[in-house]
């Protein structure tokens, strides 16, 4: 069974290589986990031996059909806890990632399962994230971000791509969550930053890190 320190690593690989590329590289590893390059080298090195990844130094780590599975249990224990902390305890969207970071690890054979037939089932944790089944299957989905949409378009916030504390505070300042209403009425040529309507009733700017930070249903 991988250590909680290795269920991290796989957990990470799994989810920024569905960023757009297949292998993970050293550095974009360090950059998720907060560790340096030399200790996520060491780690990757170690994983490779227990034959959990495929991992060479110049083209980066790639999960293998054993070390899938594990992340997929990690990712979806902890998009279950977070939908369970927002739902049924009534934290925040922005407190939750912290808690289920704690709880994903927790090893019970069928805690997991109860946890998801207790919150019915649901498809997507409280940032609109995908929660995989018990047999590893993601619902689909197909995503376009809030900085593809035209000026006059109109669409509706499903899901956010930065997940930080501090994005996930700005979003609540402002009144968007999952199921927003937003209209793009005025992209600036000068920067790409965006007047918007929000929930048909209040206008803001926000930049174009921010639209591309959104993923909507047009």
């Amino acid at each position: 069974m991988p250590t909680q320190t290795e269920e991290n690593y796989l957990k990470a690989i799994y989810l920024l290589s569905h960023q757009g590329t297949e292998k993970v590289s050293t550095s974009a590893l360090a950059a998720a986990l907060g560790n340096n390059p030399a200790s996520v080298i060491d780690m990757l090195r170690k994983l490779k031996n227990k034959k959990l990844i495929e991992y060479d130094k110049s083209r980066g780590a790639e999960l293998n059909s054993i070390s899938m599975i594990t992340a997929l249990d990690t990712v979806r224990k902890h998009r279950l806890w977070e939908l369970f902390l927002q739902e049924k305890l009534g934290y925040a969207w922005d407190e939750v990632h912290d808690l289920a970071e704690q709880l994903e690890h927790v090893q019970h054979e069928d805690l997991a399962n109860r946890l998801d037939a207790f919150l019915g089932y649901p498809q997507f944790d409280p940032h609109g994230e995908p929660i995989p089944s018990s047999e590893g299957k993601l619902p689909s989905v197909s995503l376009k971000t809030l900085q593809e949409l035209k000026a006059n378009e109109t669409c509706r916030v499903i899901a956010v791509k930065d997940t930080s504390r501090s994005f996930l505070q700005y979003l609540r300042k402002l009144n968007i969550g999952i199921g927003t209403t937003i209209k793009v009425f005025e992209i600036i040529a000068f920067d790409g930053s965006r007047n918007v309507l929000i929930n048909d009733s209040e206008k803001v700017t926000i930049s174009e890190k921010f639209a591309s930070s959104v993923f909507v249903d047009p």
